[in-house]
């Protein structure tokens, strides 16, 4: 991408739709009140009666998905329109982790539960361009109709996605845009890549079975504790040099745990973990890859294997056209300064199942407070996010929405 450093547009360019305050506040408090009233995937029943509460009061028609929780919402659409949408879209869940921050009126009040990866931060944001944008479709100035798209379960493998799309999240669009808050980056920015954005990220079980036996004969039996440590050190070691390194293939184990007694050879083991891949090429031949890996070094040392390969999410390609879209209305909005680029993580993002069927594109939404220097990070018990963030993303998605009617 190419952009001019200190490109603003001037008042006479300036797109419709800008946040009123009032909204502003608003969607400060709604926030607020998600963020004090976590829920886990596919359990957002109290989410989504909030969001969908807020559409109908604006006169729109919400419609909660098959799955229960979670909803759809045309803007602009009439009955008979044929021309292709853009979709907006955000995920609504939370994380099984407690709230640790300390000096905020809106911790979380449910134990064990926080918004510690900005969840909130996207949903308050859809939630906000749609009220915006429902108000430019009653003055006349929505180019084309909108979906909204507020999806439950994105930390549940392979994410809400698939049941989204199931519930015909993407029947009539013809492309579709997200963000993902990035404490990296400073509030009033964002970051943009064409290409992979994200990784894929599978989950790994792993079940090892031996006779059991005494510490003094470990020569009778197999020994299970030394087996389950060699498949957690030399299979992603072996796997390293069975595929391109440039592939970013990576298993990492979360959890080993094995025997009870210091004299006892135990009879079973088991490792849990991710297997990360940056190229979508390799993550089609992982499970078999890492199969293979997992079962040579076993038999090496007598284990028997029960492995159980779950399937989780893709990378986040993001198409070129919808890339040059977002940068289009970042710098309507605020000028180019405001966007930079940013590089592809080994996070995985359940919004790169939508891409499998419309082209689309993920930012990443800085909610950093500027000149805060404390070292952040997503999945954090203290994560917390500058809730200008949201007034910017609202523009993006909003400016997005009227740009994209200059598309075929």
């Amino acid at each position: 991408m190419s952009r001019d450093s200190d490109v603003r547009p001037s008042g006479d360019e300036a797109l419709p739709g800008t946040l009123p305050e009032a909204l502003r506040a608003e969607l400060i408090a709604f926030r607020r009140d998600l963020h004090m009233h976590p829920e886990l995937g596919n359990q957002e029943f109290r989410t989504t009666a909030a969001i969908k509460a807020r559409l109908e009061k604006a006169g729109l028609e919400p419609r909660v998905l098959d799955t229960g929780t979670g909803l759809l919402c045309d803007v602009g659409r009439r009955e008979g329109d044929a021309r292709p949408m853009l979709a907006l879209r955000a995920d609504i869940d939370a994380l099984p982790i407690p709230d640790t921050k300390s000096g905020v009126p809106y911790r979380s009040t449910v134990p064990d539960r926080a918004h510690a990866c900005g969840h909130d931060i996207h949903t308050t944001a859809v939630l906000g361009a749609g009220l915006v944008l429902a108000e430019l479709d009653r003055q006349g100035l929505l180019p084309r109709p909108v979906r909204l798209i507020f999806q439950p379960a994105e930390e549940v493998l392979p994410g809400g996605a698939p049941d989204t799309i199931a519930s015909g999240a993407l029947e009539g669009v013809g492309r579709i845009i997200g963000v993902h808050c990035d404490p990296k980056v400073d509030v009033g920015r964002i970051g943009l890549r064409v290409g992979a954005i994200t990784s894929a990220c599978d989950r790994l079980e792993v079940s090892l079975d031996g006779p059991g036996g005494h510490t003094a004969r470990p020569h009778l039996t197999t020994d299970l504790v030394t087996a389950a440590a060699k498949v957690a050190t030399e299979v992603p070691a072996l796997l390293a040099r069975r595929i391109d390194a440039r592939a970013g293939l990576a298993v990492t184990w979360g959890r080993l745990e094995t025997g009870r007694a210091c004299n006892v050879i135990p009879q079973h083991a088991e490792l849990s973990g991710t297997v990360r891949c940056l190229e979508l090429a390799a993550w089609r031949e992982a499970p078999d890859l890492v199969h293979a890996a997992i079962d040579e070094v076993a038999a090496m040392h007598g284990a028997k294997t029960v492995i159980d390969y779950v399937r989780g999410v893709p990378p986040v390609v993001n198409d070129a056209a919808v890339i040059d879209l977002l940068a289009g209305a970042m710098t309507a909005r605020r000028g180019s300064y405001a966007i930079e680029d940013t590089e592809q993580s080994l996070g995985g993002e359940d919004f790169s199942w939508y891409l499998e069927h419309v082209p689309g594109a993920m930012a990443r939404l800085g909610v950093r407070t500027p000149g805060n220097t404390a070292r952040l990070d997503l999945h954090r018990g203290d994560f917390d996010a500058d809730e200008e963030a949201i007034t910017v993303a609202v523009e993006l998605f909003t400016a997005s929405a009227l740009l994209d009617g200059n598309h075929p």
